[in-house]
């Protein structure tokens, strides 16, 4: 296990990400085209679920909604708990909502799905047999997770009371943007962009997945069914665009510097 993956399981980190997709054979096939992903039956708590891995190391989970169920397909950001019920309080008292749980996905552990105050959806994760992502940062592996919300201010408050984050706000004055930190390390960000925030979506947790080449991504994505959202652009921490799976499901590919 990396390093990284080490410090995605300190209690407040982001320790896994699962996507509830309406057809799981088809989501399989598209990830598992881009980022080479294996696939394996996981908990069945809520219905078809499969967990994805790169070279024999868990990396994400990929479920299949019912058929009732016309929720939005997206990604959830899942946040470490040494206890999930606990945390579940700590939401409600926070201001947030807890609308999933807490409840056991088997023997693998035990989650929650919560939203914070201005409606971004997140899960919690008390590990047991599953702790979360093993391999992280390499292609094909989560490397970032990311608030997208409209400020931060009115928001930090809350994963800071609920998490422990300490928060490191960005130098840059056009810029609203926090880094979340756990015993110094960082591991997750709070980006307030105003009005740019997609209004058909709100506030939301975005996953960024490495790539070992952003521009040869977005074209796999194109054919594969996918969109581009946002084209391959250059940043401080490398090479990044905003893509959205054969269903919609929105997320990040980053190529690092």
């Amino acid at each position: 296990m990396t390093t990284e993956a080490a410090a995605r399981r300190m209690p407040g980190a982001p320790c896994w990400v699962s996507l509830l997709a309406h057809s799981l054979p088809a989501t399989q096939e598209f990830y598992g085209a881009l980022f080479g992903w294996e696939f394996r039956p996981g908990p069945q708590h809520f219905g078809p679920y499969a967990r994805a891995f790169l070279d024999g190391l868990e990396v994400a989970g990929v479920g299949e909604l019912a058929a009732d169920r016309h929720l939005p397909v997206s990604w959830t950001t899942y946040l470490a708990s040494d206890d999930a019920d606990v945390t579940a309080e700590q939401i409600r008292a926070c201001g947030g909502t807890v609308g999933v749980g807490p409840l056991d996905a088997d023997d693998a552990g035990r989650m929650a799905i919560g939203s914070d105050p201005q409606g971004a959806i997140f899960g919690v994760w008390q590990g047991r047999t599953m702790l979360g992502t093993a391999l992280s940062g390499e292609p094909g592996t989560p490397v970032w997770n990311e608030l997208v919300t409209q400020e931060t201010e009115s928001v930090a408050p809350f994963y800071e009371h609920v998490f422990g984050f300490e928060r490191e706000a960005a130098v840059s004055a056009d810029l609203d943007y926090l880094t979340l930190h756990i015993k110094g390390k960082p591991v997750a960000g709070i980006h307030g962009v105003g009005g740019a925030l997609p209004r058909d979506r709100g506030p939301h947790w975005m996953t960024y997945f490495a790539v070992s080449d952003t521009d040869a991504a977005t074209r796999r994505v194109t054919e594969l069914g996918g969109r581009v959202l946002r084209p391959a652009r250059d940043s401080a921490h490398g090479r990044l665009a905003t893509v959205a799976d054969s269903e919609g499901a929105v997320f990040t590919v980053l190529q690092r510097h």
